[in-house]
């Protein structure tokens, strides 16, 4: 049976998250139902990552099973005319029966956005976390250099995480400003439940100086997430794009377009 790959975008203000959940509003219902309809019959997904209530997409990548032959325009196409506004598909293409989203992936890439004036945004509410007090940039990439490699990050994931190990890989992490805009992105082989958003939350502290840049070094060895600084908010977190290895040709390019 044919394996179709497909690119997506979302907004997922007004969603549970992506995965299904019984009479909730979830991107992965939404999604699936348009495919279904183009397919003519049921379509199954399985994603590159599942995003949490409140968080966004830029790049997320989605595989599917299916008898039905449609060119990729079709698929695009013809499950966009069928999606809400606020989630959109923007590629599609067959994959080798050896592709899957998920298991596929070595590695994913977040980027938590924030904005940092005294005022509350408008325009972007919902879009991007809000810090009224300054952020000191250099700090707070003073801290995230104690969390790049291979580490136990039990102290940055949520409670409720079911993953069997908190070792995961960070292989990027940098903060960087653009005028108001402050943004941090993130790249590793994995990531535990709400581990982004309290990398974030951490960071976030070390900038307005709360703590000091070696306090990520200190939260880290301890193992201990109630060592940890709060959980910043989903509104600022993007998924913004996962790879594979090369011969999927999988596409990496995505909008960059986030208004403030």
């Amino acid at each position: 049976m044919p394996r179709v790959a497909v690119g997506i975008e979302y907004l997922g203000t007004n969603y549970v998250g992506w995965q299904l959940q019984a009479g909730q509003r979830s991107v992965q219902g939404a999604v699936e139902a348009a495919l279904s309809a183009v397919a003519n019959g049921p379509v199954r997904t399985i994603c590159a990552g599942r995003t949490d209530a409140g968080v966004h997409a830029l790049g997320q990548v989605v595989h599917f099973d299916t008898p039905a032959e449609r060119a990729a325009r079709a698929w695009v196409l013809g499950a966009n005319t069928r999606l809400p506004p606020d989630i959109a598909l923007t590629w599609a293409r067959e994959m080798p029966p050896d592709f899957h989203a998920r298991f596929g992936a070595v590695s994913r890439t977040y980027h938590y956005h924030i904005l940092n004036r005294s005022e509350r945004p408008a325009l972007a509410a919902g879009r991007v976390s809000w810090v009224r007090r300054p952020l000191e940039v250099a700090r707070m990439n003073l801290a995230a250099a104690h969390l790049l490699g291979e580490h136990d990050f039990n102290a940055f994931r949520a409670l409720e995480c079911q993953s069997r190990t908190p070792v995961r890989r960070v292989t990027a992490l940098a903060v960087c400003r653009e005028g108001e805009r402050v943004t941090i992105a993130v790249t590793a082989n994995a990531f535990l439940h709400h581990m982004v958003r309290n990398i974030a939350g951490l960071l976030i502290s070390v900038g307005r100086g709360d703590t000091g840049p070696d306090f990520a070094a200190e939260v880290l060895a301890s193992r201990d997430r109630t060592r940890n600084a709060a959980t910043a908010p989903a509104d600022g977190l993007y998924f913004v794009a996962a790879s594979y290895p090369r011969e999927f040709a999988v596409p990496v390019g995505v909008s960059a377009m986030i208004p403030l």
